[in-house]
């Protein structure tokens, strides 16, 4: 179960049956365009579970960017992650945000971030965000325009 950085369409295309599982609002095409013009343009980085079999999908993604931020210093904000239904209570979202804190830690981050829906259907993501050391901190407001 090893974390692999997706850099290629390719790659990016295995990706989407676990990003669209938590982003289906997008079509496949939709979020390869956003996640490509994200790479180029907003140092994000999608990094997925690879079992070596390069004909089925990741069963993990995650999506994550470099910030600054006033009130955090240098941050890993994490804007996704995702396992697909059938790959849930394997280990892969614990293994993918271990990755992702060491990717901060050697990028000299401050602290690694993310936003969760409240709702029962993340219930079990809050508890691995929380065995994982993450604190709930603050309430994230959103106006839709």
């Amino acid at each position: 179960m090893t974390p692999t950085i997706a850099t290629t369409d390719a790659d990016i295309r295995r990706c989407l049956p676990a990003m669209l599982a938590l982003r289906p609002h997008l079509t496949s095409e939709q979020a390869l365009e956003q996640i490509r013009y994200q790479q180029e343009n907003e140092r994000f980085v999608l990094a997925f579970i690879n079992e070596g079999d390069h004909s089925h999908p990741a069963p993990a993604v995650v999506g994550y960017r470099y910030m600054n931020l006033l009130y955090s210093g240098k941050t890993l904000y994490i804007d996704d992650l995702s396992t697909l239904p059938e790959g849930r209570g394997k280990g892969y979202a614990s293994t993918l945000l271990d990755f992702v804190i060491e990717q901060a830690r050697q990028a000299g981050c401050q602290c690694v971030s993310l936003d969760s829906g409240q709702n029962p259907a993340r219930y079990d993501a809050h508890r691995l965000y929380l065995n994982k050391r993450f604190n709930i901190t603050s309430h994230h407001f959103k106006l839709d325009l």
